[in-house]
């Protein structure tokens, strides 16, 4: 599974590369879409990869497996739930 890093570093690098050509033909409407696009984009990921890592066994479930999946789904309800 990939690292939390390399997941933000790929969807940056597209990101760079579409914001680099639209710089390039100077057009700033999509710049500034792109860069809106970019950061709206981020965000999601960033949530997806929390929720995976709430689903992740820690290393002391592994030894005695008390984390259910019900307690994963709370947490994550918790992890969304607006304040």
């Amino acid at each position: 599974m990939r690292n939390r890093e390399r997941v933000l570093q790929s969807l940056e690098n597209v990101y760079r590369t579409a914001f680099s050509k639209a710089e390039t033909s100077g057009d700033e409407q999509k710049m500034e879409s792109i860069d809106m696009d970019y950061q709206k984009e981020q965000l999601k990921l960033e949530v997806l990869l929390d929720i995976r890592d709430l689903l992740q066994p820690e290393p002391e479930d592994l030894a005695d497996r008390t984390s259910s999946l019900l307690e994963k789904a709370q947490n994550i309800r918790k992890l969304t739930k607006l304040r």
